[in-house]
């Protein structure tokens, strides 16, 4: 396992589309844990591939120590709730700030496990704003792009102020 360098917002590798895996291999197996380790590092509760520069479907999960680690590849989301909620998010990718965004209450998503079996999960809460979350980065539309513009413009001016130090 070895911790990857993450992009930073606004590296434009974070606008663009994921492509699917095809492969279900030993290479798949250690992005994963390099994934996880990374996060870990970050600290974060969820990463996806393209944080780390790699353009592959691929998303890694910790929301409870207890319940260890999810890795979901290929993951879409098959149903949405009609209800939403309001949940505060951020991004390994644009570290020390934070904003409320508004999203499902509920997800069902279908994805592959790391062997390439079809699997699906129904979460709410937390797990389905992250799920939302990690699937928009998977598409290209990072997390800021669901705030209205002013929201937006604020939150990437205090960016630039944290990391300018």
């Amino acid at each position: 396992m070895t911790i990857r360098s993450i992009v930073r917002y606004p590296d434009p590798r974070l606008a663009l589309t994921a492509q699917p895996v095809a492969m279900f291999d030993d290479a798949l197996r250690e992005l994963a844990a390099d994934l996880l380790e990374t996060m870990h590092a970050a600290p974060g509760i969820g990463i996806t591939a393209p944080h780390i520069g790699v353009s592959l479907r691929v998303v890694v999960l910790e929301l409870d120590t207890r319940e260890g680690p999810r890795t979901y590849v290929n993951p879409e989301i098959i149903y949405a709730s009609d209800e939403m909620i309001l949940h505060k998010e951020g991004s390994v990718s644009m570290p020390g700030v934070n904003d409320e965004v508004e999203r499902h209450a509920r997800v069902r998503i279908r994805y592959q496990d790391l062997d390439g079996n079809m699997q699906t999960e129904e979460s709410d809460g937390l797990r389905a704003v992250c799920h939302r979350h990690e699937i928009d980065q998977l598409d290209g539309l990072f997390w800021i792009r669901r705030l209205s513009r002013l929201k937006r413009e604020r939150l990437i001016k205090r960016y630039e102020k944290i990391s300018r130090g």
